[in-house]
């Protein structure tokens, strides 16, 4: 946050979603957190899309694609590029930082280290593989890394690194497994192809059931302590309210200016990913397995944004485009192309691109989430002094 007074706001905020369990021992007396994930955590291992992906579709791209996300003004906080589409860093790093861990390298970087994790998130990656979507082909190139072959690179990554299962599953035994947040680009893709919300839902089932899937992967390799995020309020999101805004009436928008029908969409999904996670967690008992709530941390944060330091003006404004008005986007004029400015003061912005947020957001976020009620049930321990604070 920009000033100590921000800070403050964000732990008095956090102590007001503080999660009853959050003092015990993960796993222990919480509500079903399992009996997986009492020891410290030693590596993180990340599936997803861009709210995780710290560089692996740069390292990916063919030349002259997204070429925006390898330049100023993406990483202007952070002081350089990263392959991160945010203005800096992610909640993927503040968890790790929180948790005492160096920020993750992506899978596809170079002489990179992977002693303490790996990030396998892929920024435009779906859940479901393309051929189920796009009758056999993606209608993008960075759709191809679906979260199946995140899943396969990492157990091939596994299966290169460790002798033996049992090596494999003494690693995952001290690891936390994040699958996902993903299956947002799913529907994204449905949205922007002008399908209809009813046809959209079609595709929630198929979405839930791919990533509980992938879950029990990793479960079924030893996998102690899995996070299962849901997905955001997606009617608050520039990129939406810019695309909706010309068919939209003034009843369609809620008190905090989203659109109504779009997040009772999300709320669907995360309904039917909630309950799935539930089912999981009492299949695996012996592991903590816990639902990450991106909808309401998100919906706190936009609800208390001017006493946690951003501009309550501009939350639904991108800091990063083009178009002013109410929502700085065009999607002919992306962050980081000609005829595009980025704020002066990110900070001061929930949104970064329209698309993404900026690191000021993604840090209360990650502090809701990680060390607050949003983690459902609270199964992380974090090292003395490390922390939110």
């Amino acid at each position: 946050m920009a000033s100590s007074a921000a800070f403050l706001a964000l732990s008095l905020l956090f102590a007001l979603h503080l999660c009853h369990c959050h003092g015990q021992a993960a796993g222990a007396g919480n509500g079903g957190g399992g009996g997986g994930g009492g020891g410290a955590i030693t590596a993180i291992y990340s599936l997803g899309d861009s709210i995780t992906d710290t560089g692996n579709l740069v390292k990916e791209a063919p030349p002259g694609m997204f070429e925006t996300i390898k330049h100023l003004p993406y990483g202007v906080t952070y002081g350089q590029p990263t392959g991160r589409c945010s203005d800096g860093l992610l909640m993927i790093d503040f968890l790790a930082q929180d948790l005492g861990l160096p920020f993750l390298n992506p899978y596809l970087g170079k002489n990179k280290s992977f002693d303490h994790g790996v990030n396998f998130a892929v920024a435009g990656a779906t859940a479901m593989d393309p051929a189920g979507q796009f009758n056999g082909s993606p209608a993008l190139p960075f759709a191809a890394n679906s979260l199946n072959v995140q899943i396969r690179w990492f157990k091939d990554f596994l299966k290169s690194s460790f002798a033996t299962d049992e090596a494999i599953r003494k690693r995952l035994q001290n690891s936390l497994v994040l699958v996902g947040e993903i299956g947002g680009n799913d529907y994204n893709y449905a949205f922007f192809s002008n399908k209809t919300i009813d046809e959209v839902e079609k595709l929630v089932p198929g979405v839930v059931q791919t990533i509980i899937e992938a879950a029990k992967e990793v479960l079924d390799m030893g996998a102690s302590r899995v996070i299962v995020p849901g997905n955001f309020p997606i009617g608050c999101v520039p990129g939406y309210l810019t695309m909706k805004a010309a068919s939209s009436a003034p009843s369609d928008y809620d008190s905090m200016g989203c659109l109504r029908e779009l997040n009772a969409f999300a709320a669907k999904h995360n309904a039917h990913l909630r309950r799935a996670v539930a089912a999981l967690r009492a299949a695996y008992p012996a592991a903590s397995v816990a639902y990450a709530d991106y909808f309401n941390s998100l919906l706190a944060l936009l609800h208390n944004a001017s006493s946690l330091g951003f501009d309550a003006g501009s939350t639904r404004k991108a800091c990063c485009g083009a178009g002013g008005g109410a929502y700085n986007f065009d999607w002919t004029k992306m962050c980081g192309v000609e005829g595009t400015t980025a704020c002066t003061e990110p900070s001061a912005y929930v949104s970064w691109d329209g698309i993404h947020m900026t690191q000021a957001a993604y840090r209360v976020m990650s502090t809701l989430i990680y060390h607050g009620k949003y983690l459902e049930p609270q199964i992380l321990n974090f090292p003395d002094k490390i922390g939110h604070a």
